[in-house]
């Protein structure tokens, strides 16, 4: 099925997924299908959709742990034989072919049947009866790269080949700086006999808006009969039982849609749901259909869930901001720039994406960015992403690069990539930003092209007009970093914001920029466990300084440094220790600081930009997901493992979140944000230590934060006399070196902080740093009793401070992690079981700043 359309009753959607070999020839040695049988070509299994790169890995020929391969240099050949069954009157078959990449050339029973150069557009073919062969080939691309052409006006120096912004292609495995060396060839996305039965039914436009309260749904589209007169059609929306009808006409003139075979229709639905982002309420869903009469039967077309919700960009009363409001909310936006699960295929089963989206939503995460430098994602993606609450912002698929946009060849093959896939995301709610490319404008100023260079015709005029035309109601942006004197300026508009980070600028930078919203943030070597770095080449003995975990070690190409770099620099920073030595002394406790460190500079980076005084209006890591085993940008590993900075985020991120900041003369201030849509009525508890375990001061208030708001409470204001919080006046050591901000329910008894579960929200603060040194006896115990189905509840007590707790236990995956522990308080956790949990699990718990762990003991 095409665009929105997702299944029509009584039509037949049959995958040639099986019974594909497939070949690598030299480049130019074989010109056509019939060479094949006098070259001699070694032929390996294949599965379609996929890669050369995925064939070659599930037949054991290749991997990526192994010697690299430029699948760019070879012509790659798949062939099939199918048979598309018998003629029948009345009927349609349809061959499609739904993505090739890249240079492609497709013969049908030995006949040429087209040629392709995007990786982003698909084909159709109306097909005969019987038996068919289908043969592709996709050329080596690294000959056509060599073909002369105009040189670009900027160069993009992460890119190895200039010239690929004259292909439509995914810069994935072509970026040698920091993406696996597994170039995308091959038949990545289905290739499908389509039969049409009854009615054929396409060039669908569909909307979903509010008006007022009410809810409209309007769509138009191409009917046909095939096989029998059409009678009467209707236009079905139905959500929790409930079921709306509206006739479909002819198209006028007076429509703005009429043509042959065009009907269209309008349903309004009084008082309709509106939808949200999970963080800010429910992500409330409505089924589209038609129902079409075709002689004496009803054929029934699914188009899919809507959603009814206003969406817009707010700039701010100076016009320089940039925000997203949803349903007239401003909604602060935090997430991360996604990448495919698997870098090899681009693809992923339906199992996988749902667990790696619910990870998602389960972080506090309300928005993901697919980045130009990736790939369209299929419906399943946005389906998830529709059903869980999570905003997209889609950028198309174009990357830094100086783009030919007034070529026309190249023009109207973007208009044809374009329609294909905002044909797909129309009417789709979770759709917040459309977004022209990635970095273009950056590259194209920090390159020192000329001014009037920076702003192409192809991302203001071209792609904004295809966006308007079939989502005009998602805000369109030229280019993710934008604004300002110069794009990349973080006060103005948006911009991939590295001053913490890359720039290693200190965390209080995070405000002195005032960043307005960071489409992309907050890039490091993110350790992953001790269990994740065992997978990667040269397993558990890999150390930092080696060139096997230096090769998958993110960089710019050109620079001096790299992200372990970046890493260490905040170690140093937040810890007081020489990266360097420790790593010559202690590789593992080198390592541990360092899956803390990052964890820490996120969450006090998020913290900072949700203050209700703030005025960015979100922030997007910089990948939330390793491409491969090692210290990528991920903050969950290549095998959808959480690392520490996954959950340091999860609660920073948190719908109902605590976060303290330090303003310095004036003390420390309390942030209570409240996104759910009720408001949280509770008491804000403020207990002070010195020591590890001395009690120094406490207090407690009764706030009430409304929904969709933040508040910002002056610590002092809980305590009965003056305390420098802050160590600002520094009158002699600090007052205290832990402080701890919880959010109880109203009516929680004194201890109610201290006890496990009773916390809506926790924060520490350490005014005199994190500690950095070990304890040997935290008197830290760690019991676990079993809960229905097999997962476990983990409560881990402390006597001291036990900071950053992180736990191991064979077989289950922890909710939360590398948590703190106050003095003489307790915190629970859920541990989930895998199939890889043992009858009687061994495990322990270890504070970052203890000497040795704690041994988990489970009940019965």
């Amino acid at each position: 099925m095409t665009g929105r359309v997702h299944r029509v009753s009584g039509h037949v959607d049959a995958l040639l997924d099986a019974g594909w070999p497939v070949c690598a020839t030299a480049p130019g040695a074989v010109d056509e299908p019939a060479g094949l049988e006098r070259a001699a070509v070694a032929w390996c299994a294949a599965k379609v959709p996929g890669t050369a790169a995925g064939a070659l890995r599930a037949a054991g020929a290749w991997s990526l742990d192994g010697a690299p391969r430029r699948f760019d240099a070879e012509d790659w050949w798949w062939r099939t034989r199918f048979d598309a069954g018998p003629a029948v009157p009345g009927e349609i078959l349809t061959l499609c072919l739904d993505g090739l990449a890249t240079a492609a050339d497709v013969w049908l029973d030995g006949a040429p049947l087209l040629s392709s150069t995007s990786m982003f557009v698909g084909h159709r073919h109306e097909l005969g009866a019987g038996a068919h062969e289908l043969v592709i080939r996709c050329r080596a691309l690294d000959g056509l790269l060599a073909a002369r052409r105009p040189r670009p006006r900027w160069r993009a120096p992460m890119i190895e080949h200039q010239q690929l912004r004259w292909w439509r292609t995914t810069l994935l495995g072509r970026t040698p700086s920091w993406s696996p060396p597994a170039a995308a060839v091959g038949p990545w996305r289905p290739v499908r006999v389509e039969r049409q039965r009854a009615i054929a039914v396409d060039h669908v436009r569909l909307a979903a808006r509010l008006d007022g309260d009410a809810g409209v749904v309007e769509v138009s589209a191409r009917l046909r009969a095939l096989s029998a007169t059409l009678g009467g059609a209707e236009l079905v929306v139905t959500r929790d039982g409930q079921t709306w009808r509206a006739p479909l006409a002819p198209a006028t003139p007076a429509d703005g849609d009429a043509g042959a075979d065009r009907v269209t229709g309008r349903l309004v639905i009084p008082a309709a749901t509106r939808w949200w982002p999970h963080t800010h309420g429910e992500p409330a869903r409505y089924h589209v259909g038609l129902a079409v009469v075709a002689g004496a039967t009803t054929v029934d077309v699914d188009l899919g869930a809507v959603g009814f919700r206003d969406v817009a960009v707010d700039r701010g009363d100076d016009g320089d901001g940039f925000a997203i409001r949803i349903n007239g909310t401003r909604v602060f936006c935090r997430g991360a720039c996604w990448t495919p699960l698997d870098p090899v295929t681009l693809g992923a089963d339906a199992a996988a994406l749902r667990t790696a989206l619910v990870q998602v939503r389960d972080a506090g995460m309300n928005m993901l960015r697919v980045g130009g430098t990736m790939v369209y994602e299929d419906d399943a993606f946005y389906d998830l992403a529709d059903e869980l609450g999570l905003l997209i912002w889609q950028d198309f698929m174009f990357a830094n690069m100086d783009y030919p946009g007034d070529d026309a060849g190249f023009a109207a093959l973007v208009a044809d990539e374009a329609d294909q896939v905002l044909a797909r995301l129309q009417a789709r709610p979770s759709l917040a930003v459309l977004c022209g490319n990635s970095e273009g404008e950056q590259q194209a100023a920090m390159w020192g092209a000329a001014r009037e260079l920076w702003q192409p015709a192809l991302f203001h005029e071209a792609l904004r007009g295809r966006a308007a035309a079939w989502c005009p109601e998602v805000p369109y942006w030229p280019s993710s970093a934008h604004g300002g004197a110069f794009p990349h300026q973080a006060d103005v508009g948006t911009a991939s914001y590295y001053g913490v980070g890359a720039y290693q600028r200190p965390l209080d930078d995070a405000r002195r920029a005032d960043v307005k919203f960071a489409s992309e943030c907050l890039a490091f070597a993110n350790v992953p466990s001790p269990r994740a770095l065992a997978r990667m080449p040269g397993g558990a003995a890999a150390r930092v300084h080696h060139p096997g975990w230096k090769a998958r070690t993110p960089r710019d190409l050109g620079a001096g440094w790299d992200f372990d770099d970046v890493r260490d620099h905040y170690v140093a920073r937040l810890f007081g220790v020489d990266p360097a030595a420790l790593r010559y002394a202690d590789h593992d406790r080198y390592l541990a600081l360092g899956r803390v460190a990052t964890g820490e500079v996120m969450a006090q980076t998020f913290g900072e930009w949700r203050r209700r005084r703030s005025r960015c209006g979100g922030g997007l890591i910089w990948f939330l997901r390793d491409l491969w085993p090692g210290a990528g940008w991920g903050v969950i590993d290549a095998d959808g493992g959480a690392k520490a900075a996954y959950h340091y985020l999860r609660r920073a991120l948190a719908p109902l979140a605590v976060h303290v900041s330090d303003e310095g003369g004036n003390g420390l201030t309390l942030h209570v944000v409240n996104d759910g849509p009720a408001p949280v009525t509770g008491e804000l508890d403020l207990a002070l230590f010195r020591g590890g375990d001395t009690p120094v001061g406490h207090g407690r208030r009764a706030v009430t934060v409304a929904a969709h708001d933040a508040i910002a409470v002056p610590a002092a204001a809980l305590l009965d006399g003056f305390v420098d919080l802050s160590w600002a006046y520094r009158f002699g050591p600090p007052a205290c070196d832990v402080v701890v901000a919880t959010l109880v329910a109203a009516g929680a008894p004194a201890d109610a902080a201290a006890a496990p579960g009773a916390a809506l929200a926790r924060a520490f603060h350490f005014p005199a740093g994190l500690p950095a040194t070990r304890d040997r006896d935290l008197g830290v115990t760690a019991e676990a009793r079993p809960l229905d189905g097999g997962d476990l509840e983990l409560v881990v007590r402390s006597r001291r401070l036990a900071h950053a707790v992180a736990i191991d236990l064979d077989g289950f995956v922890a909710d939360d992690d590398h948590f703190c522990v106050a003095p003489g308080a307790a915190h629970a956790v859920r541990l989930r079981r895998t199939a890889a949990a043992a009858a009687t699990p061994r495990g322990s718990v270890q504070p970052l700043n203890a000497e040795t762990s704690s041994k988990i003991v489970v009940t019965a």
